[in-house]
């Protein structure tokens, strides 16, 4: 019994696995010793083995990072692995040439310095990529949105992975960097919600009736179409200035993007209803005092000789 055993054993060692190491060594080999190059079908099966396993985790990888989100937002990323999957099918190529005998430590070396160079010309690059990557996962812009960059108001209607574009008050478009929504101020006007709280600032000569003032200031906002009635419209009397009562109008809307005109037309209407109530808006004035100074006489007479 124990010799049949030892019979089945050695002909799965010697026939059977035996078999399989030479058809696996199968292939071509050069040289001999430690610098000997083997290319064999084993070598094969196992660079395709892990070129396929490689593919099922990144693919069950960006099911789990993209699952989440909306369809638009997946096609963004499609970018993002395609790169990855780039970087890790050279990996493994080179985990392959190194199991073959190949010294890949040249390759490495120069493919360090490629990417060292590479990275330094594409750093905005890949920090705009980076920006785009944060807007989409946090959500921290949308499209819609009111955003002020550079002292540039746009109005958002596309985010990509390395660029936004919007679309500014003067109907023309700016491309963003998304960096700059992660490095720099950035003001977003309806991030939390569409309403915004605005102001048109005026002044009132000195003498005025500042209950009229004030009574003026809201009819000419209350009166506006685009001007919501809640939260109510509140006149603050700002300062004593120089040469006028300076008196502020606020009041919210919810189309920031149109506050241009908005603003102008409450002026038009702030500027009927002072001319009617005679109120009037002073321009800087100043005092100028002129003193005339007289030469002094010359008091040292003549000597007669």
């Amino acid at each position: 019994m124990q010799e049949s055993s030892e019979e089945i054993k050695e002909i799965i060692q010697e026939d059977i696995w035996g078999s399989i190491k030479e058809f696996l060594n199968w292939g071509i080999h050069i040289g001999e010793g430690e610098k000997s190059i083997h290319f064999t079908l084993g070598l094969l099966l196992l660079l395709i083995f892990s070129i396929v396993v490689t593919r099922l985790l990144l693919k069950w990888s960006r099911h789990l990072v993209t699952r989440k989100m909306e369809s638009e937002d997946k096609q963004k990323f499609s970018s993002v692995f395609k790169f990855a999957n780039y970087v890790i099918y050279i990996l493994v190529v080179l985990l392959t040439l190194r199991g073959a005998g190949i010294d890949i430590t040249l390759i490495i070396t120069a493919s360090a310095v490629l990417f060292v160079g590479l990275g330094l010309a594409l750093q905005e690059f890949f920090k705009d990529i980076l920006g785009g990557i944060f807007i989409i996962v946090d959500k921290s812009l949308q499209v819609g949105d009111i955003v002020e960059v550079d002292g540039k108001v746009g109005k958002v209607f596309e985010i990509k992975l390395r660029t936004t574009r919007a679309i500014t008050r003067d109907d023309k478009v700016v491309v963003i960097p998304n960096h700059k929504f992660i490095s720099d101020i950035v003001f977003n006007y309806t991030q939390n919600h569409r309403t915004t709280r605005e102001s048109v600032n005026v002044g009132v000569a000195y003498g005025s009736d500042v209950e009229v003032v004030t009574q003026l200031l809201e009819e000419a906002v209350t009166e506006h179409k685009k001007v919501l009635k809640n939260p109510k419209p509140f006149v603050l009397f700002n300062d004593f200035g120089n040469s006028a009562l300076l008196f502020s109008i606020n009041y919210f809307i919810n189309d920031s993007f149109a506050d241009p005109r908005i603003k102008s037309d409450i002026r038009y209407s702030i500027n009927r209803k002072f001319k009617h109530h005679k109120i009037t808006i002073p321009f800087p004035q100043r005092d100028i005092h002129i003193f005339q100074h007289q030469k002094p006489q010359n008091n040292t007479g003549s000597k007669d000789t």
